[in-house]
């Protein structure tokens, strides 16, 4: 021990107790953090960007490996600032993986390698597919499947991107004929990667992200024979099916080898359980690259008739029951500040956003449908595409920007809205998480929009702390109490109202409009141009 050390820092070592890890594997970012398991409070972390390409319009690909490396990098670099901390790194009893869902990865058991690029949630490549698929259904019936999976048939989930991997990709269809291939969403490839990879890795998921594909029956809790005949997908490249919190496997390399991972739940089941929203009735709304509002219905799932989609909340136990979630799903919302950034130049870091908009405190009447990526609920509308209308000669980039956060409360509103038709019991407050609720003008413009408080927890990190905190629940690891006497009461701000609900209730109804606009953009079939030519 060095002498000059504090001697509040070598008392603090031996108070710590046992501290739980997450991996928190989002679409622009890696996070690794650390908790105390006694006090959920959050010890050290550190974050590293993922690059994202567009190899062509509507495209959105990642490199799997840049994913693993930058777990890694997390990994090290947090071990590091908790060491400096004098914080023993010994004391993490296990780790927790939380992910983007629906991106989809296939790669090979025998190299490890990935055979293709991992295809993200948001990409829209297997519209043809999809569109082939609904023909196929009775009555062309996008809803088809929702019987069992609770989903529409959509570009969004895994199993149109896996079917148009197998279609496109001849490494990929070569690989599933000789056996080699698997299939798997970000958890399943770290996991499998981070127990050994090639040489014995975990190749499982949980129920959360088994419940994103479109082949796993929410009922049986289990793939389903039917669905895999139905995209013609062979059940041997699918991960085996765990609950959401028990050990699936150790650490095999880097400053926790030898730990247990012992939680896994996709991002948005994590926020839920990283809020505490245990109870029927509770709902959050993370703000991230899309926008994901998800409320707890207990143990029966609810279908919606509203255009929400029926998912797993999580299963914390193998022996425990599963909760259900009615969930809206929006996909751009982070991302148009991304695009503001990027591709218009119009500012250079995310602050400036909130600092322009408040500038003119009002869109001027103009309305921003970010539609980049389709609609998503309650529309899921493919042929949907972004606009911008309402413009005047006044019109100038800070409108733009406010009008931009304004999209991000509208489509909320939109969920919310199907969400309080579908229970018909309305939510009195939203509980609020995510990278984009620091815009504190953002949060002020949801409760404005939405009439009601927007309720905002002082640690941002819900979705690691769910992860970390199904991860020291486990059985075998037990550092973790989620009974609700034990859970530490969370600290948060509130947002209240603060215009007239006729204003908001005018905004929403100009808003309702510019979505019209939006719809049906983007046809199959051709144009023509007035001259004869055709224009795609």
């Amino acid at each position: 021990m060095n002498d000059t050390m504090p001697m509040a820092a070598s008392s603090n070592r031996i108070m710590l107790g046992p501290l739980v890890a997450a991996i928190d594997q989002g679409t622009s970012s890696t996070r690794f953090l650390v908790f105390n398991a006694k006090t959920a409070e959050l010890l050290s972390h550190h974050q590293v960007e993922i690059k994202q390409s567009f190899p062509k319009e509507g495209w959105v690909e990642e490199d799997p490996k840049e994913i693993l490396q930058s777990v890694y990098e997390c990994m090290d670099r947090t071990c590091e600032k908790l060491t400096q901390l004098n914080i023993d790194v010994s004391n993490i009893k296990a780790v927790g993986v939380t992910n983007q869902r629906e991106t989809t990865l296939v790669w090979d058991k025998q190299t490890g390698e990935p055979l293709y690029n991992a295809i993200v949630w948001l990409d829209l490549r297997t519209q043809s597919t999809v569109e082939r698929l609904i023909n196929k259904t009775p009555g062309k019936n996008k809803n088809h499947l929702k019987d069992k999976t609770g989903l529409p048939i959509s570009t969004y989930f895994s199993a149109v991107k896996l079917r148009w991997l197998m279609d496109n990709v001849e490494k990929v269809h070569e690989a599933v004929l000789s056996h080699r291939a698997m299939f798997g969403t970000v958890d399943s490839w770290l996991i499998w990667c981070l127990t050994g990879g090639k040489n014995g890795g975990v190749h499982c998921t949980d129920v959360t992200n088994a419940s994103r594909t479109m082949l796993f029956n929410i009922h049986t809790m289990d793939w389903d024979p039917e669905l895999c005949i139905y995209f013609d997908i062979p059940m041997g490249i699918l991960p085996k099916v765990r609950s959401s919190s028990e050990i699936y496997g150790l650490m095999k390399s880097g400053p926790l080898t030898g730990v247990p991972i012992s939680g896994c739940l996709g991002d948005q089941s994590a926020a839920l359980v990283g809020q505490m929203c245990f109870k029927d009735g509770q709902a959050k709304n993370t703000y991230g690259t899309g926008c994901f509002l998800l409320k707890n219905v207990g143990t029966k799932p609810v279908m919606s008739d509203h255009g929400l989609l029926t998912t797993v909340a999580y299963k914390l136990g193998r022996d425990k029951p599963a909760c259900y979630a009615l969930e809206g799903s929006v996909a751009i919302a982070g991302a148009v500040v991304r695009w503001l950034k990027d591709n218009l130049g119009i500012i250079q870091t995310s602050t400036e956003l909130e600092k322009l908009a408040a500038d003119v405190g009002t869109s001027y009447g103009c309305y921003f449908v970010p539609a980049f990526s389709g609609l998503y609920a309650p529309y899921w509308e493919p042929s949907a595409r972004g606009i911008i209308c309402g413009l005047t000669q006044f019109t100038n980039r800070s409108h733009l920007a406010f009008a931009a956060l304004e999209a991000v409360c509208f489509q909320t509103r939109e969920i919310l809205d199907a969400m309080n038709q579908d229970s018909g019991i309305n939510l009195s407050q939203l509980q609020v998480d995510g990278g984009m609720t620091s815009n504190r003008l953002l949060m002020q413009l949801q409760a404005d929009i939405l009439c009601i408080p927007v309720v905002k927890p002082s640690m941002p990190e819900t979705t690691a702390l769910g992860a970390a905190m199904a991860a020291g629940a486990a059985e075998g690891v037990s550092v973790w109490s989620l009974n609700p006497e034990d859970l530490t009461e969370v600290t948060s701000e509130k947002f209240e109202p603060q215009i007239n609900p006729e204003e908001s209730e005018l905004r929403y109804a100009r808003w309702k409009k510019a979505v019209q606009r939006a719809m049906n953009w983007e046809t199959i079939e051709p144009v023509n141009s007035g001259n004869g030519q055709k224009l795609a």
